[in-house]
């Protein structure tokens, strides 16, 4: 006898069930933010961090590799005027060696820096987010005061202070260039995030009321042909309801 619902053991509610209502304190909604969910999936948030500080690393990687790559290629050539090539292709890949040589020296150095920049200014301003369940222009204001502190502290207050100046001016533009592109997409990512949650929650906890409908039916037919002498049927239809197979997530009945 097949039972629709989720796929947990007959009369046993999901751990993951819990209330259709989203998590009410700032500190449920960060840790949620690092944890993965029932499907194995990260929350966006998490993910757009990610992505964010991959491409960092490779914008980075770029703008400071390509100018050394044609630098060093021109103080290489500069340098080995009075060298003796054994041909003009010696020549060629020496010179190309020596532009590789600077691509990923200086390429390197920018790529870390700007991928940890981005990185903690996203973590900053998306928990800021996150923990107000709004998103603001202060937000990115702060977070881009606090990256760029963190990257002038070694250098004294009066540098960490101005660092700190540079990075919420530029903090705000960025944090504008966002918040348009969410506009655009209609709703804000919490917005979003709260919206999956409750239908998902709402979702698992009626699927769970009706398989136990189904289990509270079916226990009652066997406490019935108890009474009657029929026990070992019964314990084969208890074998039975135990060995359902788990039904499919909704995502996975959406494919």
């Amino acid at each position: 006898m097949g039972a629709p619902g989720s796929g947990s053991e007959p009369g046993t509610a999901p751990g993951f069930v819990g209330t259709a209502q989203p998590p009410d304190t700032g500190w449920e909604r960060l840790r949620e933010l690092w944890h993965h969910d029932e499907l194995q999936q990260y929350p966006e948030e998490t993910l757009n961090i990610i992505k964010a500080t991959f491409s960092g690393a490779v914008i980075g990687w770029v703008y400071g590799g390509i100018p050394a790559f044609h630098h060093a290629k021109t103080q290489y050539i500069e340098r080995s005027q009075a060298e003796i090539f054994q041909n003009r292709l010696d020549a060629v890949q020496s010179a190309h060696r020596a532009a590789i040589r600077g691509f990923v020296r200086y390429g390197w150095r920018w790529s870390w820096r700007i991928a940890t920049f981005v990185a903690i200014f996203n973590t900053v301003s998306t928990g800021l987010s996150v923990y107000r369940n709004k998103t603001t222009f202060s937000h990115f204001a702060a977070a881009g005061a606090f990256t760029g502190g963190l990257f002038r502290m070694h250098l004294g207050l009066s540098r960490m202070a101005a660092g700190s100046v540079i990075g919420a001016l530029f903090g705000i533009p960025a944090g504008g260039l966002l918040m348009a592109v969410q506009k655009l997409a209609g709703e804000t990512i919490q917005e979003k995030r709260t919206r999956e949650r409750r239908l998902l929650h709402e979702q698992k906890l009626a699927e769970w009321k009706a398989r136990l409908n189904v289990t509270e039916a079916d226990l009652g037919e066997i406490v019935s042909n108890t009474q009657e002498g029929t026990m070992e049927k019964d314990v084969e239809k208890i074998q039975e309801l135990l060995n359902l197979p788990k039904n499919p997530l909704p995502s996975e009945d959406k494919n």
